[in-house]
């Protein structure tokens, strides 16, 4: 039952967020762009010109709804990273990783409470937690991860994590290789929600699975006393 509560969070956390960021998007009178503007332009509370890291006029209408988002994300990952546990080994490696993925929860609850053009410092310290130390949290995952999880979540896990790594450093760099600034930073951020997603999916399935398997050797061992 614990184990469930993490996998339902992680797939309710993605699930809402990108539900809301489609509908906060389409509420933009200038069309919003996956390639010219940040995810935080989403949240943004002001209308104005942004000059940083490019300039593009941002206007987002329903950013309350996406702040919420973030904040809703960020709880319910660290609520799945917590009653997950079955999800990881017992060892070191697991242990930081877990830590880690917490922090990126974190990270993403401070970048809801914290809009970029309200409190800059304090939104960019969230996708900091976001996208470096969750990111390397996931690279130790892809260690991390129990016996019982399936091959390809393992390798997956890891190199999902050195993607978004490898992202997050052509971020700052500014070197975007035709994604655009907004395509990079997705490329840096989503491969964190697709392992939530995943993990999740996969943790439901399994227990649905077992809970099946299990019935047909309840009702042999009721025949046998009958």
């Amino acid at each position: 039952m614990k184990a469930r509560i993490g996998y339902v969070a992680w797939v309710a956390g993605v699930v809402q967020f990108f539900v809301a960021h489609v509908i906060v998007e389409s509420a933009w009178t200038r069309p919003y762009s996956w390639v010219r503007n940040n995810i935080s332009d989403l949240g943004n509370a002001h209308c104005a010109m942004q000059s940083e890291p490019q300039s593009r006029y941002v206007c987002s209408p329903e950013h309350g709804l996406m702040n919420a988002s973030f904040i809703a994300l960020g709880t319910l990952f660290v609520v799945g990273v917590v009653f997950a546990g079955a999800v990881f080994r017992t060892g070191a490696t697991a242990i930081i990783a877990r830590c880690l993925l917490t922090c990126a929860g974190v990270g993403f609850v401070l970048a809801g409470l914290a809009p970029a053009d309200v409190h800059e410092n304090q939104h960019v310290l969230g996708a900091l937690l976001i996208m470096a130390i969750g990111n390397i949290g996931l690279v130790l995952a892809g260690v991390g991860l129990a016996d019982e999880v399936s091959g390809p979540l393992h390798w997956a896990t890891s190199l999902l994590g050195v993607t978004a790594v490898t992202a997050f450093g052509l971020f700052l760099s500014h070197r975007y290789l035709g994604l655009g600034m907004g395509g990079m930073e997705r490329v840096a951020v989503f491969p964190l929600l697709a392992w939530a997603l995943s993990a999740g999916v996969r943790g439901l399935f399994h227990q649905a699975t077992r809970m099946q398997d299990a019935w047909p050797r309840r009702d042999t061992a009721q025949a046998t006393r009958s």
